[in-house]
Formats: C-alpha cells, structure tokens, sequence
C-alpha cells in the first residue's frame, strides 16, 4: 500500500547503498546534497556506478522467496491498486465518503505523505543528527526522523549494524520504535523467527573504543561534507 516500487527492487536499491554509501555507486548517496537523497536520485538516471554495483553484486536470495517474485511480477500494477484504490472504496464503503475525494486524500495525499517521510531517511537521517556508534560515517541518529519513519531514523546504529532487525540499540521504552514493538509482537506469535541484534557486537566495540580513548587514541570523523566546506568557506570570507 505504500507503493514504493517492489520488494525485490526496494532490497535490490538498499543493498547497493549500504555497500557503498555516501559513494558515486550509492542509488541517494547523499553527499551530493539533501534535495538528490531526498527525492532528485528517482528523478534522474541512475549514476553508471550505481548499475554497476548492482551487477556485482548477488539477488539470488530474493528471487528464491515465491513471495517477493510474486510481487515483483504483478508491479506496478497491484502495488497502485492497494495504495490508490484500496483505500479510497474503503472509505466510500465504510463511512460514505464522496469517492474523489477519498482518492484525493486516503489515496493521493496519504501516498505523498508515506512517500516524504520514508525519504527522510535517506535524506535527514544521513546528514543531521548524532553518531555514537560509528563517529566515521555519515548516518546519524535522528529522533525526528525516527518519529516521521516510526523508528527508522536511528541510523547510525543500522548503518553500523544492517543485520540488526531493530535498527536501533534500545526499545520504544528508551527510543521511539512502534516498527521493533510490531515485529516482537509477531514473534510473539510466531509469525516471526530469527530476529537477529547488534547489541553484542556494540558492547565489544564500546569496549575497544574506551580503552582506545583511555590509551589517547582520539576518535575516528565522519569527512568534512562538500556543504560544510561551502559554509566553512563563507563564514572565512
């Protein structure tokens, strides 16, 4: 109902961004600013390193889910009948409202909105915010975006750990998260297995960077970004 192209697709895209994020070969890489990760990388021609990253690298997995070839044949066709339709015969249906106007807003702008602050995160969340777990990349944790992307704006830790299912470190208790919450609850139910964390692997990590810290080694940074320059270069002038 989201709409946003198929899972093989999405998963295809993902992966070649983390691979070689904040690179020529990154679908959003966001080093070429906020409007490009945010929303310019759909409007224009895949950079020829981004297809070629995604050569290299192995689907296999996806395609072998019935699920996923399943979806991936009918889009983009079921994808804008579930996000477009869907919704706006619901509404019709269920509490009589005008059809144009359930198109227009359970349809259109609900689609736009989902859309927006699912780009945050490739946007925001890779340019403002705070980078306790990888001082060294440019994902950063953002409790605004996490909010817009219930919970998805963690994303120095996901981006220090993609394998974590959580992307986060803590729960909703210390971290708005309702996505952890709702795959816990599944879990809970079985319809959820092998959930894997990132917990441990930080625990050693945080551990190797006390002593290093300790020793006088000082912190890895993140690169000055080609903006930082640009106003570091105004604020000289």
């Amino acid at each position: 109902m989201a709409n946003q192209t198929s899972i093989y697709h999405w998963s295809r895209d993902h992966r070649v961004h983390h691979k070689h994020s904040e690179t020529t070969a990154d679908p959003h890489n966001a080093t070429r600013g906020f409007f490009f990760s945010h929303i310019g990388w759909l409007l224009l021609k895949k950079d020829r390193a981004v297809v070629e990253a995604g050569k290299d690298m192995d689907f296999s997995d996806l395609l072998e889910d019935p699920v996923v070839r399943f979806q991936h044949m009918l889009d983009p066709i079921f994808p804008q009948f579930m996000c477009f339709v869907v919704p706006s015969y619901t509404a019709n249906y269920f509490w009589g409202e005008d059809l144009w106007k359930a198109f227009l807003v359970a349809g259109c702008v609900r689609y736009i909105w989902v859309k927006h602050c699912t780009f945050l995160v490739n946007s925001a969340a890779h340019l403002y915010g705070d980078h306790p777990y990888d001082t060294a990349s440019y994902p950063a944790e953002n409790p605004v975006v996490s909010w817009f992307a219930i919970g998805e704006g963690w994303h120095n830790w996901h981006h220090k750990y993609p394998y974590d299912y959580a992307c986060s470190e803590f729960g909703i208790s210390s971290q708005f998260n309702p996505s952890k919450l709702l795959i816990d609850a599944l879990a809970a139910v079985g319809l959820v297995w092998n959930r894997k964390r990132g917990t441990a692997a930080w625990s050693h990590g945080k551990a190797r960077r006390d002593r290093d810290a300790a020793a006088g080694i000082p912190y890895p940074r993140v690169n000055t970004r080609p903006w930082e320059i640009q106003i570091e270069t105004k604020k000289a002038l």
